[in-house]
């Protein structure tokens, strides 16, 4: 069993602050970018689950490490445009083997370490899909995952290898390829990508632009230091916390994800404990469940400071206004302010950024009615109901949004719609899948597949246009659902997935799981009742309602729930719901 103790270490890594003059990811090239940071005397640092220090990694060694690495791969035969799959362990490790494939002209692809969401086969099964799909030269792995990894690469045909044995390699001098603006950085995989993966392809140009774009937006200044949890096979966590400290030259420190879901609080000790930290990034849930965590018989200012946190950066998932404001009743008197907060919107068909809040505004909302959100009129029977949408910002620098109807028509301002969106950091297309590029790019314009509104300039996003339930022509958004269960006591976001399914008579219908922690079957009864019953209140329709075993929901590589592999399983019988007597 673990615990959030508080860490006590004394802290120690790189420098917050250099003499350097700061450059905002104003390079060429990714690797122009490290090259440049690694003459001051900021860097990465690393921590063990306890927060203690285990690395400090100065930007210096960081490309020396690099430059290493990349003469190793070229002496292994590897080629410009060659993919290299690399499992992305938070770690210098992965660190110099991403910057080192880079410098040798060929591309990385960082894949997922395993979840708690699966087991070894679904894992193995994982990375055999991405690494069919992005066709690598070799997979590289830490050495604890040397059995898994090392089974998905032979069973892709891919040459695996873990990385102590490659670093104990020669690197022999050899020139390094000329690196083009234009040519392809690396690869990335957004979280959904397991059954029909799609590597976005992004260009050393759109990178930088958009790391740009990201620090301008965030207002990055020289005293800014940054510390993270997130995975860096993910886009917010590779783009936001990896590759953009490297382009503006900020020290971070990081913790690995799977020490923050065990120890969630270990994050906010440390931000107190680096008194410079200024600047960090999570998604909503990372926020709800430290706020879970703090004790209410503990006063937060008895172990964190956290007056010092400029940007608290929210974005990844929906942003829940209700959630935010239980992070700043918990942390309040930690000195945390709730004007620290940033949403953001993003996604890596566009190498990151497409929004962010200008720093101070806080967490904005507007209640709009919920058959605005559905397209439908209002029933004049039925009370009026709103749902709080978050203000996710305006249009980074360079980047224009749209909000088009379905058949591609710009609509006005406050007019729900498919969300677009066009600028210099837009992804070049899916590696080798010019079908799914077609799909959602047209004349330089990617369809986010996401829906939202503009109003006075700020974007606003409502859902996933892919999850909206349509039932008798009417839209219904499933966070709706899910939102009116996780009101009844004893159920919290995440518990519950809403989707629609056909009955054996042919009727379209929105079915929700529940996951459900009682044991007694007269007590399931009763909640499934109630959960019916409140489900019909909000949207004014029967449901399916199942009650099923906890931890059954699937969840993308990085945490999120994913309502559409909940569906494909609970049709095929793979998620089995409790048997209640009706």
């Amino acid at each position: 069993m673990t615990t959030d103790t508080p860490i006590t270490a004394a802290p120690n890594g790189t420098p917050t602050e250099d003499a350097l003059p700061r450059r905002f990811a104003d390079f060429a090239t990714l690797g122009e970018a490290l090259d440049y940071a690694a003459t001051g005397v900021r860097g990465l640092n690393f921590h063990d689950a306890r927060g203690t220090l285990v690395r400090p990694y100065p930007f210096a060694e960081l490309r020396e490490d690099a430059l290493a690495a990349a003469r190793r791969l070229i002496a292994a035969g590897v080629k410009p445009e060659d993919r290299i799959a690399l499992v992305a362990e938070t770690s210098a490790e992965f660190a110099a083997l991403f910057f080192g494939t880079v410098y040798a002209g060929a591309w990385p692809v960082p894949l997922p370490l395993p979840t708690s969401f699966g087991g070894r086969d679904s894992y193995i099964d994982q990375l055999k899909v991405q690494l069919g799909s992005c066709d690598p030269v070799m997979l590289i792995y830490p050495p604890e995952l040397a059995a898994m990894a090392g089974e998905a690469a032979a069973q892709a045909g891919v040459a695996g290898i873990d990385w102590a044995e490659l670093s104990g390699r020669d690197a022999p001098d050899a020139p390094l390829p000329a690196a083009d603006p234009e040519a392809i950085a690396y690869l990335q995989y957004s979280s959904g990508s397991t059954r029909f993966p799609h590597g976005v392809a992004i260009t050393h140009r759109a990178l930088l632009n958009n790391l740009a774009a990201h620090s301008h937006g965030m207002a990055i200044q020289g005293s800014d230091r940054c510390v993270s949890w997130l995975p860096w096979y993910h886009d917010m966590g590779l783009v936001g916390c990896f590759l953009s400290p490297v382009a503006n030259q900020v020290s971070t420190d990081y913790l690995k994800t799977e020490d923050f879901a065990r120890r969630p609080l270990a994050w906010l000790d440390l931000i107190s404990r680096h008194q410079g930290t200024t600047l960090s990034y999570s998604p909503t849930f990372g926020y709800d469940i430290c706020a879970r965590r703090i004790s209410s018989q503990t006063r937060a200012s008895d172990r964190f400071d956290l007056s010092r946190w400029r940007v608290a950066g929210n974005g990844a998932d929906m942003i829940r206004p209700d959630v935010m404001q239980g992070f700043v009743d918990a942390f309040a008197d930690a000195g945390f302010q709730a004007s620290a907060f940033l949403p953001s919107y993003g996604l890596a068909e566009a190498t990151l950024a497409v929004s962010i809040m200008p720093p101070g505004e806080g967490i904005r909302v507007e209640l709009v009615e919920e058959t605005e959100l559905s397209g439908g009129d209002r029933d004049g029977r039925r009370p009026q109901r709103f749902r709080a949408i978050v203000n996710c910002g305006k249009p980074v620098r360079d980047m224009r949004v749209e909000i088009r109807e379905e058949d591609g028509t710009p609509l006005p301002e406050r007019a729900i719609g498919k969300v677009w969106c066009a600028g210099p950091s837009v992804m070049v297309g899916y590696f080798r899948d010019p079908a799914a590029t077609e799909a959602c790019m047209a004349d330089g314009w990617l369809d986010t597949g996401d829906m939202g509104y503009l109003s006075d300039g700020y974007l606003y996003i409502v859902g996933r246009a892919k999850d909206m339930i349509i039932v008798n022509g009417r839209n219904h958004w499933p966070q709706d659902i899910e939102w009116a269960v996780e009101q009844l006591p004893g159920f919290k976001a995440g518990d519950i997935a809403a989707f629609a399914i056909t009955t054996p008579g042919g009727e379209e219908t929105p079915a929700v799981l529940v996951q459900c922690r009682s044991s007694d079957e007269a007590e399931r009864l009763r909640l499934r009742d109630e959960i019916r019953e409140r489900v019909r209140s909000v949207t004014g329709m029967n449901c399916v309602i199942e009650l099923i075993p906890p931890r059954t929901l699937p969840r993308t590589s990085s945490g999120k729930l994913s309502r559409a592999k909940a569906r494909n399983l609970y049709l095929a019988g793979e998620i089995k719901p409790y048997d209640i007597a009706a």
